[in-house]
């Protein structure tokens, strides 16, 4: 998430919670940072319902990372690794305490940098992509560039959160495997056949 050098960050009173699995309750404290957003604590337990089939062992990319909330949220559940992509060096930071918090290192990686960097130059293969990208972006450009990039495994998963307003538009290979709405967001889980 791009932001001004002159805009502050600062440590809100507000925190995410971890709402299953070895880290069920914990809450960790969020930057307040222009557009981070993150997901509710109901949305996230419905992925994760969604998910309960496929996220042991599995191997997650959070690609627009933020908070950490899914990726932290998919190792809490018994995802073997989760790759975290964020472009804000505060926002970022914030996130390698989490991590360092939960002693989640080893099997996790932290990358600062944006996603079409990361999506254009990474070799490794993901059963899981979380694509929650700033609601000012084209949802479907990323979708675009994700099918794109060699990093999708084999039936791979993939969450898009965006705008209610916006609608995604699924590429020919991505099956609709299930999706939701609140007053805000629209949410959906493809699979890739």
């Amino acid at each position: 998430m791009a932001t001004s050098k002159k805009q502050k960050h600062n440590l809100s009173s507000h925190k995410i919670r971890i709402i299953g699995g070895r880290w069920r309750s914990r809450q960790l404290e969020v930057i307040d940072a222009p557009g981070l957003r993150p997901t509710s604590d109901r949305v996230r337990e419905t992925l994760f319902n969604w998910l309960a089939p496929v996220i042991e062992g599995s191997r997650c990319l959070d690609l627009f990372a933020g908070t950490g909330a899914l990726g932290l949220e998919a190792l809490s559940r018994g995802a073997a690794h989760c790759t975290f992509v964020e472009q804000s060096r505060p926002v970022a930071a914030t996130l390698k305490n989490h991590i360092a918090t939960l002693k989640a290192d080893d099997y996790s990686q932290l990358v600062q940098t944006n996603a079409n960097n990361f999506l254009a130059t990474t070799n490794d293969k993901f059963d899981i992509i979380f694509l929650d990208p700033p609601f000012t972006d084209d949802v479907n450009q990323w979708c675009g560039h994700l099918d794109q990039s060699n990093c999708l495994s084999q039936n791979a998963y993939i969450y898009i959160e965006c705008s209610k307003n916006f609608r995604s538009q699924p590429h020919d290979n991505w099956q609709l495997d299930r999706s939701g709405e609140t007053k805000e967001v629209s949410y959906k889980l493809y699979h890739v056949s």
